[in-house]
């Protein structure tokens, strides 16, 4: 079973591979803005999604696949928790 906590270590872990290679991880927090801060672009945004969806079985609607959504770490767990814990 996946908490939010792993889920976040892990999208977490996946950002810094994928899109800040060269940061220091203590620097991206839970509560960093992703979408708004201009780390993640649209493209990025899709890498993500699609890592989200493969890596924990869900699928993330069109609608969900927003700032709203995605801004931040935190964000990214609580929509996957919601949807492992819910499955459609």
């Amino acid at each position: 079973m996946h908490d939010e906590t792993s889920i976040a270590a892990e999208v977490k872990e996946f950002i810094l591979q994928e899109f800040l290679p060269e940061e220091d991880p203590s620097e991206l927090e839970s509560a960093t803005p992703l979408i708004t801060a201009g780390i993640l672009d649209s493209i990025a945004t899709l890498k993500l999604v699609a890592f989200v969806e493969k890596r924990f079985g869900i699928a993330v609607e069109a609608h969900e696949a927003s700032v709203e959504h995605l801004n931040t770490i935190a964000d990214i767990a609580r929509l996957v928790r919601a949807k492992l814990g819910n499955p459609a």
